[in-house]
Parts: C-alpha cells; sequence; structure tokens
C-alpha cells in the first residue's frame, strides 16, 4: 500500500491526523464562540484528557496518530513553508502597511512550536509589542481583540482535507472562520518532510484562488469504497464543489462514481457524517429524520469527451449504495431510545463514528441507546470519554483525517 491512500471508510485504519484541543480552544469565550462556529465554551483540560483518551484507543487499534500541531511545527521548519504561510496569513489588504510589518516582526521571532501554537490559536493585540507601532488600524482596536483569529475548528481535521483513494482534496472552505485552516494543510502537505516527497493526487484546494461558491468539506465525503464516493450537499458542501471534486476524481482515474446527496441546510445537520456513517462493508448507523428514503440524489459518471454525466438517482440513495459496493441489503442501524432520546444522542454525534476496522467503531460513551442499537447488530463499540469534546458538535469521525486506510 502507498503511504497515503484511503480506500474505504471501514478497512483497517492505518495513519491518521488528530489536533488535540490547546490554545485554540482556551480563547473560547461566550461572546465569541458563535462567530467561531462553536455552540459553547469548552473547558481545555478535561478535553485534553478526553482527547487523550481517543489517541489511546486508536493506537491501541494498530493506528499511527499524527497531530496536526506537531506536523504543522515541522512544516515551519522549512524557511519555504513559514514564508508561504505568513504570506498568506499576514498582508497589508488584512492589516494596513504597518501593522503588517510589525505582526510580521513578532511572528518571525518565534520558535516554531510557539508560532504554530500562535497560528492555530489565535494573537491578540495584547501580545504584540506594539509600543512603536504607528498604525491606525491598532489604535482603534483594544488589547482583548485579535489580530490573527483563533482556529478552534481545527479539532475537527476531517473537514480541511480529505484523502481519497490515491489523493486528497485540500478543500475550500464555506465558512470565513475556517478558511485560515486550508493555508496550514496546504502548506503540511506541500512541504512537510513526510509528504513533499510522496506520490499522491491533489484533487482540489490548492490553489491561490477564489473558489466562490465551489466548496467542500470532509464531513461531507464518505470514501465508501469499490471505486465510489458518496457526498452529501449540505450546508458547507455546494454542487458546484461537488462537481469540481468529481472531475478531479475521474480525471485522475481514482474514482468511478459519485453518488451525491441533497441534505437540509441545517446546523444539527452540519455535515452528511452527523447522520450517516459507515460502520461495516453492509453496515451504516443512520438518524431517520433526516435520512429518508426520498432524499434527492444524484450519480455522476465521467462520459464521452471528459464531461460530467449526471443522472438522477429514482429509486433511492440506498439501492445506489447497494449496487455500488455490490451488496445485496444494506444493514441500517438507527439512532437509538424513542423520538427525544434519539435527537438528543444525534445532537451529541451518536452517528458520528469512526470505524478503525470492519465492524469496529468509536463512539461517545454517552449515546447509550445508540450504542445498544450497534451492539445489537453485530457491532464491536469502543467508546471514549465526550463530556467536553462533544461540545464542540463533533464526534470520533469529525475528530480525525485518515491518510492511510485499507481498501474493501
Amino acid at each position: 500500500m502507498k503511504d497515503f491512500y484511503v480506500g474505504s471508510e471501514v478497512g483497517q485504519l492505518r495513519k491518521v491526523i488528530l489536533h488535540r484541543p490547546d490554545l485554540c480552544l482556551n480563547r473560547l469565550t461566550p461572546s465569541n464562540c458563535e462567530s467561531l462556529l462553536f455552540d459553547d465554551v469548552l473547558r481545555i483540560e478535561l478535553a485534553g484528557k478526553e482527547h487523550d483518551a481517543f489517541q489511546k484507543v486508536l493506537r491501541d487499534n494498530g493506528t499511527e496518530v499524527f497531530l496536526l500541531h506537531d506536523l504543522l511545527e515541522e512544516t515551519l521548519a522549512s524557511t519555504e513553508a513559514k514564508n508561504w504561510i505568513l504570506d498568506h496569513q499576514v498582508n497589508k489588504n488584512r492589516f494596513g502597511n504597518d501593522l503588517a510589518k510589525d505582526v510580521r516582526s513578532h511572528l518571525s521571532s518565534m520558535d516554531n512550536d510557539n508560532l504554530a501554537r500562535y497560528l492555530i490559536g489565535g494573537l491578540s493585540v495584547s501580545e504584540l509589542d506594539s509600543s512603536l507601532s504607528k498604525s491606525m488600524t491598532l489604535d482603534m482596536m483594544s488589547p482583548s481583540d485579535f489580530l490573527i483569529d483563533p482556529i478552534p475548528n481545527h479539532l475537527f481535521t476531517r473537514d480541511t482535507s480529505c484523502w481519497i483513494y490515491g489523493g486528497v482534496s485540500m478543500n475550500p472552505m464555506a465558512k470565513a472562520a475556517r478558511k485560515r485552516e486550508t493555508v496550514h494543510l496546504r502548506a503540511i502537505y506541500n512541504h512537510h518532510p513526510m509528504f513533499k516527497n510522496s506520490d499522491f493526487f491533489t484533487y482540489f484546494g490548492d490553489d491561490d484562488q477564489n473558489y466562490d461558491l465551489s466548496t467542500i468539506e470532509g464531513g461531507d465525503v464518505l470514501v465508501i469504497g469499490r471505486g465510489t464516493v458518496l457526498i452529501g450537499m449540505s450546508e458547507r458542501t455546494t454542487p458546484q464543489g461537488v462537481e469540481q471534486l468529481s472531475r478531479a476524481l475521474f480525471m485522475t482515474g481514482q474514482a468511478k462514481k459519485v453518488i451525491a446527496l441533497e441534505l437540509p441546510k441545517a446546523r444539527s445537520c452540519m455535515h452528511l457524517d452527523t447522520v450517516f456513517t459507515h460502520m461495516d462493508i453492509d453496515c451504516f448507523t443512520y438518524y431517520p429524520d433526516i435520512m429518508k428514503g426520498d432524499i434527492a440524489c444524484w450519480e455522476l459518471t465521467m462520459g464521452d469527451n471528459e464531461e460530467l454525466v449526471t443522472t438522477r438517482v429514482k429509486d433511492g440513495f440506498i439501492k445506489a449504495i447497494e449496487r455500488s459496493l455490490g451488496v445485496s441489503e444494506l444493514r441500517l442501524i438507527p439512532t437509538g431510545g424513542d423520538i427525544y432520546e434519539a435527537e438528543r444522542e444525534q445532537w451529541n454525534d451518536a452517528n458520528n463514528v469512526l470505524a478503525v476496522r470492519p465492524g469496529v467503531v468509536v463512539t461517545y460513551e454517552r449515546n447509550i441507546h445508540t450504542i445498544k442499537n450497534m451492539q445489537a447488530a453485530g457491532i464491536e463499540v469502543l467508546t471514549i470519554p465526550g463530556e467536553d469534546l462533544g461540545r464542540g458538535r463533533g464526534g470520533a469521525r469529525c475528530m480525525s483525517c485518515p491518510i492511510q486506510r485499507d481498501d474493501i
């Protein structure tokens, strides 16, 4: 197997990128959490311990874990990479001439560990030595204002980039609060020693251009295997983005079919993997209130003259998945409990599970009713604490970016 290849959602998970909660989550407050796309503030110490438990479960099950902070720090050892990152985040259009110079100088004086910490965690006015600054912009800011906003959503490494068969999409993110995440992943994949000389395709997002409405987030992308990719069109992933990614997959020969689903544009259904994830070759967990049989569904393939062929699926997305996987009937395991318990558990990411190998998944221990349903269906469930991690509205799948996983 190649060093970097993701052939399915449920084959043995061998390598993954995670991000342990750090300064960026410590900066969350009741007044800024909404703009930073969080519903609540997290206790950083407890969230860190819960994340450590998540890492341990993965390592105990044969998965090599790489932490985003470490990868970014190691990438910054390259002068070319460091300059590229700073060029993309500190410039006169964002700060004005004088303040851009001050911020650039301050960041450049840091060692790589601290630079990674503040690029992810944010830089406040009070942390900048601004006594000699001539910036009018700075004069209009208070000491607690952020010059560089924290990026707490880096916790959800699934979204910013997603590996699909033999390549990666460096995703243009939908929300302004997450766009800088892609800068860090682009730098890592292009400059980190582990990646820069490796053989993989880059499908999408690795260009300095305005992607406009063509946005993709990895929580909507399921590599279900056997040459097929399932993508949800949610509040974060657009049909335009799906078409762009599909074309790249087909042109590189890395996929033969994309199944696209129309999802509600709602916070409770932010991504496909919050309501539908793969647990075994023929088995998915799903939230029945959203994943109904009449969801609009299309199949995308490559036609003549390298044109996309888009076909409306008339017999539903379940049949489309069964055909692609070559199984006679899917096993569909619903969110557990009564109507109230199921809604609560879906909100707490009961359906956002991460398979470490076929039929073995990681999920939050709090979702007891859904866990019972999974176990009754023969799924082995590995539980992790999530009393604080879960406040970020992301489960085990959201918090993981597989970079090497077996086919099915």
